[in-house]
């Protein structure tokens, strides 16, 4: 399955430790997603379209109310690219 340039961007964010967290209404429904990268830093461009669009293909989860991380199925998805340090 291949997934689009915005999404291997996100993917390869996470695998170096990256985290998505999400904003909820007062339901369930969720309002906003945001993307940090490892240093803290928020990303710009991530939307709840992304966030849909990564969890639809099982790239990321979360469990225990933790922020959402990427997933062995995410790993896979990512192809490797050199550390932009």
């Amino acid at each position: 399955m291949d997934i689009s340039r915005d999404e291997q961007r996100i993917l390869h964010l996470m695998a170096q430790g990256g985290r998505i967290e999400i904003i909820r209404s007062d339901g369930k429904s969720i309002d906003a997603a945001r993307c940090f990268t490892r240093d803290g830093w928020l990303y710009p461009g991530f939307g709840l379209d992304m966030f849909r669009k990564l969890k639809r293909k099982k790239a990321i989860s979360s469990s225990g109310g933790k922020p959402y991380r990427i997933t062995q199925r995410g790993l896979v998805l990512v192809r490797s690219q050199l550390n932009n340090r």
